[in-house]
């Protein structure tokens, strides 16, 4: 897998998360909509820095928001089956970043650069 699959996942997810949120205000005016996808984001932008930066907690902290999501918008889907948007959609996409988080995991992130003589 290439190494930067991860990072620019989390990116990604950052992004639709907050963007989420916002359209939650617009459309029905809802502030915890609003609060829930920019703090959410905020979290996902946070592991992305730190597992850009190298650290350990990075790709768990990621991988623990998106596991998270895809639980609260999963169960929330299955109390409204007959709706699909948008908790339907946030837990097939939370899904889909696990099952990337896990395998970015198991194969590995970024390698460590070597210097070049």
């Amino acid at each position: 897998m290439y190494p930067l699959v991860g990072h620019v996942t989390l990116g990604i997810y950052a992004l639709l998360l907050a963007m989420g949120g916002i359209m939650g205000f617009v459309k029905a005016r809802s502030r915890p909509s609003l609060i829930a996808g920019l703090v959410s984001a905020v979290a996902a932008l946070v592991a992305l820095v730190l597992s850009v930066q190298g650290n350990d907690w990075g790709r768990p902290l990621g991988l623990l928001l998106a596991v998270f999501l895809f639980l609260f918008f999963g169960y929330r889907y299955a109390l409204r089956a007959k709706v699909f948007m948008p908790n339907g959609l946030m837990a097939v996409v939370s899904l889909v970043v696990v099952m990337i988080l896990i395998v970015w995991t198991v194969i590995g992130g970024p390698a460590p650069l070597q210097p070049v003589l």
